[in-house]
């Protein structure tokens, strides 16, 4: 919302040196965000009133211009004197000056290019000399074959908002040519532009804020809401009939006669709206606009020559339709709350009126209408619609039930005052809302809270100062206690914490030391903490880059993932509320989201990328309980939290990595290499040693993988995830690049070592072996690993697979693979023999288990 300074001092008693900047730090500090602060101006030189006495239309090129004279209060030249004159200009026949209007009165020509003006009104004239908002100077030019001796202004070149469209004509009488524009226009105000919070309908107006800026500044504050201050009126406005007094508790009607539909409205009130970003109508509209942003309760307007018979609050009929003022026809639901006469919908209740009953310039009877609409209906109306009003915002924030007959009475004399019209005696008044319940807390609660000795008294002045009235009592205890009865616009005051927070907030957040507590000993990260870090920096330092995709899927990624019906992945838990309707399942794995995220990033140029994610699942149990309705009557027992839990899925963590094009990158150094199924397999490797465990690799078949190139992780004899080159079909699915790989591993499924002994470091130099075994294709390369460890003994340090190899001469299903071998003795210097023999027995346990023979 936007405010002028100026608006919002009218209503508080604050010291001339209070700046705006002082007023927005106190909104800051009050809890109320300050978007923007907005200096009007600056704007140097003769900025003055003008009166267009001429204005001639240009023809000959591409847009409508005009030459206008303008009068700017200037005095016409003297004539000269008859000795003065030369035969030539005496023989002239006498006409006014080249400067002169039509009466004698010295004017400017001025080539303007708006065409929302006309001979007689009042303008906003920049001289030669002036500068304007943003640098812009004006100096006497000639333009389409005219000299143009200074501009006709905009709002927006004055700075007074973003109206381009037409230049800034002023009321009749407002002020007389030659007059200062700088003061008229107050182009020394400042302008703050604030987001309250959902919760603070309130503070959508001017009433709201001041009150704000009257508790932070502890000044005096004037309600404009005039409460107090208007006679009961004898029978009704209007006939009303409310059939849903829950969607309208409250429902006021007023009604003008004798308006004139034509008379201008003040420039003060047309100033306050055009800086608040409202655009000017009509005097009836631009009136229920300034009471809207003044009081914080929106009005609407009827024309009540076009209102045929009584007025009747009910819910639509399914599939009524009405035409808004947008002229936009809506066909609306059996939830909206509607405004209603003989001939139907004629308004969308709290959000934006029909067009049947539109004030227009012949709208000289009018019936104003302020009610208290149910929040919840019209944000569900605004949404459902998406007619996101002036209106429907404050609405569905909580208006101030008790502001609508303050609301429409306002409006009345306004319309009175500046249109003639005359308020008829009656007033409709249907309904009510009953009080807010009182809320009782104990006194020192915001203390307890903040951590802070407040002053005395300090909790009482706070709550009354927001409206409260304050009971203190003491408890059976013995224990002060304080009982709020909230005022009628503050809705949102329902328990304690609400009170605590007004106390907080009006004392100053920053006067709550931000002082972390001591942690005790013992209790810093948990062991799985520590774990999922040191996974995460690992995978890290090994380049890959961390990423959070979205964290719902759709049933869509299980037919790209070829995954059959009865796949328990399938299973999976339905969110409500979805974001976005094609993403409304819970993730049973963290593939999907991150291969959708590979898939962005390589539509947008990249093509070597390396991506991980550590992650939660949701896996659902086969019978999964009902998640039970426990209610806040009471705490819960042990019994209801027990079924509580058990209705909760498994909420595993999981970490999982893709990579595509070049997992080792060319450059200066030589030739990039394709990122493989081998990566993948690395990158588990790289997690299980960050975890602290051994992983084995074993040759799987699996969904969404390569079924030649999956690769099964285990710890010890316990699968826990799974790697390699996804399947050719799911690749061409989701649109991802040729031989992508991936892996996902069930980081909760490794157990948790009790220790980890320090590294034992060897000083003795190793001894460096080699051996090439040829063994059938179908022996893994791990296995025989495993098995030449085991054979070799304790002295075997490392082993490493540096060769694979095929070929005729090895027979049809052989290979040979070959292994590095590192010897080293802790005690002392390894002799060749040593190692030699640890070797061949190595050799022999790989005979022995599969067959292998050293290769020739």
């Amino acid at each position: 919302m936007r405010v002028p300074v100026s608006w919002l001092t009218e209503h508080l008693e604050v010291d001339a040196d209070v700046t705006p900047q002082d007023l927005a730090d106190a909104f800051v500090r009050i809890g109320i965000e300050v978007d923007e602060l907005s200096e009007l101006g600056p704007v140097t030189g003769p900025l003055v009133v003008g009166r267009v006495a001429e204005i001639e239309e240009l023809t000959g090129f591409k847009k409508p211009v005009r030459f206008c004279r303008v009068e700017v209060g200037e005095e016409p030249d003297p004539e000269p004197d008859d000795a003065e004159l030369s035969e030539e200009d005496d023989d002239e026949d006498d006409g006014p000056l080249e400067n002169e209007g039509p009466h004698g009165i010295k004017t400017r020509g001025i080539v303007c290019g708006a065409s929302n003006f006309a001979e007689g009104d009042l303008v906003v004239v920049a001289l030669p000399g002036v500068v304007l908002p943003g640098d812009f100077e004006i100096a006497a030019r000639k333009t389409y074959g005219k000299v143009s001796d200074g501009m006709i202004c905009s709002a927006a070149e004055l700075g007074l908002g973003d109206d381009h469209s037409g230049i800034l004509v002023l009321p009749p009488g407002t002020a007389s040519p030659g007059d200062d524009a700088k003061d008229l226009l107050g182009l020394d105000d400042t302008v703050i532009e604030v987001t309250p919070t959902p919760d603070r309908g309130y503070a959508l107006s001017i009433r709201g804020l001041a009150r704000e800026l009257s508790n932070a500044l502890d000044v005096p504050f004037g309600d404009p809401a005039m409460l107090d201050n208007f006679p009961e009126a004898e029978g009704e406005a209007w006939p009303v009939r409310v059939e849903d007094p829950e969607g309208c508790p409250r429902f006021v009607l007023r009604r003008v006669t004798g308006l004139d539909a034509t008379a201008p409205t003040p420039w003060r009130i047309r100033r306050r709206l055009m800086l608040a970003g409202i655009r000017s109508i009509s005097l009836a509209v631009d009136v229920t606009n300034y009471v809207m942003l003044e009081l914080g309760h929106p009005l609407h307007a009827f024309a009540t020559g076009s209102i045929q018979g009584d007025l009747v609050v009910r819910r639509a009929k399914a599939g009524e339709k009405l035409t808004t003022l947008d002229d936009v026809e809506r066909t609306l639901d059996a939830d909206d709350i509607v405004i209603a006469d003989d001939s139907g919908v004629i308004s969308l209740a709290g959000t934006m009126g029909g067009a049947s009953t539109e004030i227009t310039p012949e709208s000289t009877d009018v019936l104003l209408e302020a009610a208290h609409w149910n929040p919840a209906s019209i944000s569900r109306t605004a949404r459902r619609h998406k007619l996101f009003s002036e209106a429907a915002k404050r609405f569905e924030r909580y208006t101030d039930p008790a502001l609508c007959a303050a609301a429409v009475e306002l409006a009345a004399r306004l319309l009175r005052q500046y249109g003639d019209g005359a308020i008829r005696p009656g007033r409709t008044d249907v309904g009510g809302v009953a009080p807010h319940a009182p809320v009782t807390m104990p006194i020192n609660l915001p203390d307890q809270v903040a951590g802070v000795r407040y002053e005395r008294g300090v909790t009482v002045r706070r709550l009354g100062q927001i409206g409260c009235k304050v009971q203190l009592s003491t408890s059976d205890q013995g224990v002060g206690l304080v009982t709020a009865t909230p005022p009628s616009w503050r809705g949102d005051l329902v328990q304690p914490a609400d009170l605590v927070e007004e106390v907080l907030r009006l004392e100053g957040y920053d006067s709550i030391p931000s002082v972390l507590p001591a942690a005790p000993a013992g209790r810093g990260l948990t062991d799985a903490q520590r774990r999922r870090r040191a996974v995460s920096g690992a995978l890290a330092e090994a380049g890959y880059v961390e990423v959070r995709p979205f964290p719902f899927i759709g049933d869509a990624v299980w037919d790209a993932f070829g995954l059959p019906e009865d796949d328990i992945r399938r299973t999976t838990v339905r969110v409500q509320n979805p974001l976005e309707a094609d993403h409304d399942r819970m993730a049973t794995t963290l593939l999907p989201g991150l291969l959708e995220t590979l898939q962005r990033n390589v539509s947008r140029g990249l093509k070597d990328v390396s991506l991980f994610h550590v992650g939660q699942v949701v896996l659902p149990k086969p019978n999964q309980l009902k998640v039970p309705d426990l209610g806040v009557e009471h705490r819960p027992s042990d019994e209801d939290l027990a079924v509580l839990e058990a209705a909760v899925p498994a909420q595993p963590v999981h970490v999982a990595v893709v990579l595509s094009g070049q997992r080792p990158r060319a450059g200066w150094w030589g030739k990039g290499e394709q990122a493989g199924w081998a990566d993948a397999v690395q990158a588990a490797r790289l997690v299980a040693e960050a975890a602290g465990v051994q992983l084995t690799v074993q040759a799987a078949d699996l969904l969404p993988w390569h079924p030649g190139r999956c690769a099964q992780l285990r710890v010890g004899d316990w699968p826990v995830g799974h790697a390699g080159e996804l399947h050719p079909k799911v690749v061409e699915a989701l649109g991802l690049p040729p031989r992508t790989v991936a892996m996902e591993l069930d980081l909760d499924a490794i157990p948790l070592p009790d220790s980890r002994p320090a590294p034992s470091i060897s000083a003795y130099p190793p001894v460096l072996l080699d051996v090439a075994l040829v063994a059938g294709t179908d022996v893994p390369s791990a296995d025989l690993a495993d098995v030449l460890r085991e054979g070799a003994g304790e002295l075997l340090e490392e082993i490493t697979l540096f060769d694979v190899y095929a070929g005729e001469q090895l027979g049809e299903g052989k290979r040979s693979l070959a292994y590095k071998l590192r010897f080293r003795a802790a005690d002392r210097t390894l002799t060749v023999d040593e190692a030699t023999k640890a070797r061949d027995a190595a050799v022999a346990a790989a005979g022995e288990r599969f067959g292998a023979t050293l290769r020739a």
